[in-house]
C-alpha cells in the first residue's frame, strides 16, 4: 500500500500536457503497476508467473491509443475524446463496404453451409446474421488484427478513461495465454483489446468462445467453424429469439410522432401497423410477428431510413452498443439471405458539426429537463427524440437529428 502510495504521489507531479509529459517516468511507473497490481491479480486468477513474464516481455505503453489519461492527467471530458467532424449515418453504409461483406458473406454461406445450420438449430440464430457480424468485425477472417494484446490492455488498463474495465480485461487475457488457447503469435488484437475472427473481448472468450470443428477446443483464430459456433452462443445467450426477424424498414406518417423512438417505448408491431407505420415493401407484418413487440427506431430521424426493430436488434446491439453497428449487421445478413438490396429511404445530408457541438447541444436540452442519455457528443435514441420533444414544444416540425440552427439555439 505504501509502495502504491509513493507511485500514486509521483504522478500527480507530472506535467498534464502531453507533448511535454516525462514519458520515460510514465514507463517505470507503468512497469511498477504491472508488478505491484497486476501480477498479484493475475496470480490470484491462476496465472504462472513464466505465463505473467512471457506475455509483459518487452512490453511498454502505447501512446498511440485512444482515450489516454497519463498519469495526473484530468480525465478529458467525453466528447474531447475525438475532435472529429461529426459523422453522417451513412457513411456506416458505404457501397464498397455493403457489397464486400454480402458477396464474401454469400460464398461463406455455401462453404460453411453445414456448420452454420448446425450452429443455428442449436442457437436459433440465423447463420445470416452470424456470417454478418464475421464479415464486419475481421472480414471474414482476412483482416489484419494489429497490435499486441497485452501492450494494449495493459497501456488502457494503467491510463485510459476506463481503467478499471481494461484490467479486468488484461487479467482475462492472462488466463486465456495461462490455458493455451490461442495458438502461438495469435494474442493480437484490436485498438481496444478484441481478439480473434469474431473480436471477442479476452472476458467474452472465456464466457462463450465455442468448439464448433469437434476437436474439443474453441480456437476462435485458426477454425472457422468455432468462430461461427462462438458468434452463434454468445447471440443465443445474450436473448436471440428464434423465428424472429431483426427488424423491417418501414414508412413513418407525418401524424406519428418521431418522437416515438426507443427500445423503452415497445408496444406491440399490429398497434405501430394501426398507426399507419408499413413496411417499404408493401408487404404486410408477418402474421407472427403481430403480437410481438417491436420499437421505433429512427437512426437519422426524419432525414434517413425509419424501422420497426424487435428485440433480436437489441441483442445484436449487445455485441456492439452502436444503433448503426446492429442495423449495418441486420441489412449485411438481410443481403445474404434473401439478396435484398438498398433501403428504401435516403440518407439525407447532415450539416458539419463537431462531437463537441452536440455535446453543447445535449446540455442545452438536460437544461431543460431532457434525458438525452449523457452528454458524450453521440446522438443516440434518447437524444433524437429529446430534439423532437423540444421541438414539437416549440411549435416546430420534429426532425428527431441535430443541425446548426438546433445546436447553435441550445447550446451551453
Amino acid at each position: 500500500m505504501i509502495r502504491l502510495l509513493c507511485l500514486i504521489a509521483l504522478a500527480l507531479g507530472l506535467a498534464t500536457a502531453a507533448p511535454a509529459q516525462d514519458r520515460a517516468r510514465v514507463e517505470r511507473l507503468f512497469q511498477d503497476w504491472i508488478q505491484a497490481t497486476v501480477w498479484p491479480r493475475a496470480r490470484k486468477a491462476g496465472v504462472s508467473r513464466g505465463t505473467f513474464e512471457a506475455a509483459f516481455a518487452g512490453i511498454t505503453l502505447n501512446w498511440d491509443l485512444p482515450d489516454l489519461v497519463p498519469p495526473g492527467a484530468p480525465p478529458p471530458k467525453a466528447w474531447a475524446q475525438s475532435q472529429a467532424e461529426f459523422g453522417a449515418p451513412s457513411r456506416y453504409f458505404s457501397r464498397a463496404t455493403l457489397d464486400g461483406a454480402t458477396a464474401v458473406g454469400r460464398s461463406m454461406a455455401r462453404d460453411h453451409a453445414a456448420t452454420l445450420a448446425a450452429v443455428t438449430r442449436r442457437s436459433g440464430v440465423p447463420g445470416a446474421v452470424i456470417l454478418a457480424i464475421w464479415g464486419r468485425e475481421s472480414g471474414y477472417g482476412r483482416a489484419k488484427i494489429p497490435h499486441n494484446v497485452f501492450q494494449v490492455l495493459g497501456t488502457k488498463g494503467f491510463m485510459s478513461t476506463r481503467a478499471a474495465y481494461f484490467t479486468d480485461e488484461l487479467i482475462a487475457a492472462l488466463q486465456i495465454a495461462q490455458a493455451g488457447h490461442a495458438p502461438p503469435g495469435a494474442m493480437r488484437s484490436s485498438w481496444a483489446g478484441a481478439l480473434g475472427q469474431p473480436q471477442f473481448m479476452p472476458s467474452n472468450f472465456l464466457q462463450y468462445a465455442a468448439d464448433g470443428d469437434g476437436d474439443g477446443r474453441a480456437d476462435i483464430w485458426r477454425s472457422e467453424p468455432d468462430t461461427i459456433a462462438s458468434i452463434g452462443a454468445y447471440l443465443a445467450r445474450h436473448g436471440w429469439t428464434a423465428g424472429r426477424d431483426w427488424g423491417f424498414e418501414v414508412t413513418v406518417p407525418a401524424s406519428v410522432s418521431c418522437a416515438l423512438e426507443g427500445p423503452d417505448l415497445t408496444r406491440p408491431i399490429a398497434d405501430w401497423a394501426a398507426m399507419g407505420i408499413a413496411r417499404v415493401s408493401g408487404r404486410p407484418f408477418p402474421a407472427h410477428e403481430l403480437a410481438q413487440p417491436g420499437s421505433l427506431l429512427m437512426p437519422a430521424g426524419r432525414h434517413g431510413p425509419a424501422f420497426v426493430v424487435t428485440p433480436n436488434f437489441y441483442v445484436l446491439k449487445d455485441y456492439n452498443f452502436s444503433d448503426l453497428y446492429a442495423l449495418f449487421v441486420g441489412h449485411v445478413a438481410d443481403r445474404i439471405a434473401y439478396g435484398s438490396g438498398d433501403f428504401t429511404a435516403s440518407w439525407g445530408k447532415v450539416d458539419r458539426m463537431l462531437r463537441s457541438d452536440i455535446a453543447a447541444m445535449q446540455r442545452g436540452l438536460e437544461a431543460l429537463g431532457h434525458d438525452v442519455g449523457g452528454a458524450d457528443g453521440l446522438p443516440g435514441f434518447k437524444t433524437r427524440r429529446s430534439i423532437g420533444r423540444w421541438q414539437e414544444a416549440t411549435g416546430q416540425a420534429a426532425t428527431c437529428f441535430p443541425d446548426a440552427a438546433i445546436v447553435q439555439a441550445l447550446r451551453r
